[in-house]
C-alpha cells in the first residue's frame, strides 16, 4: 500500500496493438482534429455492444463490428467523468474535447486487462492503477481495522501522506493539467482512505468481536473539515459516494447507537434519514440516498415487518415523486401474501410457454420463489447467486420468475428447468406492483413462511436452512 504509480507492467503487445487500432479507427475521418474520439476492441465480448454513460444518462450506444472493434466520434462532449458498460460490467473514463481514447479490454479479467491508448490515455491508465490497487489492498486493509484508533489513523495518516505524494508528482509533470481532472485524480487517491477510515468503528467491532465502539477522539475525523460534502459533480464516482455514504452513517452511530450486525433498528434508520436531510443540500442526491437507505434497510431484515415510521420519514423528507410512487408500491405490495397465507390462485410460465399452476408446483417441495425484473435486479446477481443458494441448500426447489418477462430472456448459469416468467397485470390481487425483486419461501403444504424474503440479505441464509427442515 505504498504510493500509487503509473503500472509500468502492462504487456508491450497490448500498447502497440492498441496504438495500431487507434490509427486503424481514426485515420478515416476529416474531423480529427476537432472530434473526441471513444474506442477500442473488447476480447470475447459477452454482447455486441458497449454503452457509454455521463452520470446515470446514456451517451451513446456503441456497436461492435466482426472484429469486436468499436468507435465514437462526439463533435461538442463536455469534459468530465463518464463510464462504459459491457455485458454486466463497467468502469470509469475521463473524457476531453479532442482526445482520442482507445481501451483494449478482455472480458474473462475485465477490469485487470484494460490498457489505454491515444490522446488522453496516461489520465485513464493511471485511474484505473488507482482502482486496481485499492481492491488489490481490500483484504489487507480490512486485517488494519484490528488496530486501536491511535495505530490505526497513524497508518491510514501515512497512507494519505503517500498517496499525495504521487498527487503532487502527477501536478509537477503536467503543469496544464485541467482543474476538473486533478480534482477526480484527487478523489480516487484519498477519498477510498477517508472512506475506510470512516469505516473503523465498526470494522472494529466487527473483526475484534467487540460489543462496543472504540474510543476516538475529534482529532481521529480531522481530514474532515477539507473535504466538500456537496460537490454533485462527483455524487456518481464510487470513491465520493462511498465516502458520503460511509459518513453518513458513522454520523449516525455516534449519536449514541450501538453496534448493528444483523440488521438496523427503527430508530437507527430514522436518524439515518434526518443525518441525510441535514447533511446533503443537493436535491437530486439527497433524494437518491433517501430512496437508498430506506429500501436497503428494508431488504436487509428480509422480512414482512415494516418499519413505519422509517417510511413516513421518508415521506416527509424526499422530494421525488418517482421514488414516492415506487415506494408506496412495495407497501402496497406488502400487504399481499404473508407469512401463514396459502400460496394459490396464479400461474407461471417455463420457457416453452407451459403455464403451470402455483399450488402444482410448490406441492411436497418446499420453495423458493424469487420474483425479479432487470430493471432492479441484474442477471449477473442471480447468476451467481442463485446456484451458490442451490449448492448450499439442495433440498429446496428454486423457481427464478422473471415479472412481466418471457421465454427469451434466459439467464446463463441458471439451469432453464429453473427459470419461468408471470404476468403481474393477469393477478388478482397483485402482489407485484413495484416490480421490485421479492422472494417468497413456501413449506411443502403450500403455506408461507416468509412473504418478502431477500436472497440479497444475510438473514437469508437461517431462512431457507430453516426451510430446509421443515417436513
Amino acid at each position: 500500500m505504498l504510493c500509487v504509480a503509473l503500472n509500468m507492467t502492462k504487456k508491450l503487445y497490448s500498447f502497440i496493438a492498441l496504438s495500431y487500432l487507434l490509427v486503424a479507427l481514426t485515420s478515416c475521418t476529416s474531423k480529427e482534429k476537432t472530434s473526441t474520439y471513444f474506442g477500442g476492441k473488447i476480447i470475447n465480448p459477452k454482447t455486441k455492444f458497449v454503452v457509454l454513460y455521463a452520470k446515470d444518462k446514456v451517451v451513446d450506444t456503441l456497436l461492435l463490428n466482426d472484429r469486436n472493434k468499436f468507435l465514437g466520434t462526439y463533435d461538442n462532449l463536455d469534459e468530465g467523468l463518464y463510464y462504459f458498460e459491457h455485458g454486466n460490467e463497467n468502469q470509469y473514463i475521463y473524457l476531453e474535447p479532442k482526445d482520442s481514447l482507445m481501451l483494449r479490454l478482455n472480458t474473462w479479467n475485465f477490469d485487470e486487462s484494460i490498457v489505454f491508448a491515444g490522446k488522453g490515455a496516461e489520465r485513464n491508465n493511471i485511474l484505473i492503477d488507482i482502482f486496481l490497487e485499492n481492491e488489490n489492498d481490500r483484504k489487507e486493509f480490512y486485517q488494519l481495522n484490528r488496530l486501536e484508533p491511535a495505530e490505526y489513523i497513524n497508518k491510514m495518516d501515512s497512507i494519505i501522506g503517500s498517496r499525495l505524494i504521487t498527487y503532487n508528482d502527477y501536478t509537477e509533470r503536467h503543469p496544464n493539467e485541467t482543474s476538473k481532472y486533478l480534482e477526480i485524480l484527487k478523489t480516487s487517491l484519498t477519498y477510498s482512505i477517508y472512506s475506510r477510515v470512516e469505516r473503523y468503528p465498526i470494522n472494529h467491532v466487527y473483526i475484534s468481536r467487540k460489543d462496543n465502539f472504540p474510543e476516538i477522539n475529534a482529532s481521529f475525523y480531522k481530514y474532515r473539515t477539507e473535504l466538500d460534502y456537496n460537490n454533485n459533480s462527483l455524487m456518481y464516482y464510487t470513491p465520493y459516494a462511498r465516502y458520503i455514504t460511509n459518513y453518513l452513517y458513522n454520523v449516525t452511530y455516534s449519536m449514541g447507537h450501538e453496534p448493528m450486525k444483523d440488521g438496523f433498528s427503527s430508530d437507527f434508520t430514522v436518524d439515518l434519514l434526518n443525518t441525510i436531510d441535514a447533511k446533503i443540500n443537493s436535491k437530486d442526491s439527497k433524494n437518491a440516498f433517501l430512496k437508498r437507505t430506506v429500501l436497503d434497510h428494508f431488504y436487509r431484515k428480509s422480512s414482512c415487518n415494516i418499519n413505519q415510521k422509517a417510511f413516513d420519514v421518508f415521506f416527509s423528507l424526499s422530494s421525488n415523486k418517482e421514488d414516492k410512487t415506487l415506494v408506496k408500491d412495495i407497501l402496497a405490495d406488502n400487504k399481499v401474501i404473508h407469512k401463514g397465507d396459502e400460496i394459490k390462485g396464479f400461474t407461471i410460465s417455463d420457457f416453452t410457454n407451459q403455464a403451470i399452476d402455483i399450488e402444482d408446483f410448490t406441492i411436497n417441495k418446499n420453495s423458493v420463489l424469487l420474483f425479479w425484473s432487470e430493471e432492479y435486479m441484474s442477471k449477473s446477481f442471480i447468476s451467481s447467486r442463485i446456484p451458490f443458494l442451490q449448492k448450499k441448500y439442495p433440498l429446496l426447489n428454486f423457481a427464478v420468475i422473471e415479472i412481466d418477462g418471457d421465454n427469451t430472456n434466459r439467464i446463463k448459469n441458471v439451469d432453464i428447468k429453473n427459470q419461468y416468467f408471470i404476468n403481474s397485470k393477469a393477478l388478482k390481487d397483485n402482489f407485484l406492483r413495484s416490480k421490485m425483486n421479492r422472494t417468497i419461501l413456501v413449506n411443502k403444504n403450500g403455506i408461507v413462511e416468509n412473504g418478502y424474503a431477500a436472497i440479497s440479505s444475510g438473514n437469508i441464509y437461517k431462512q431457507l436452512k430453516e426451510l430446509s427442515k421443515i417436513n
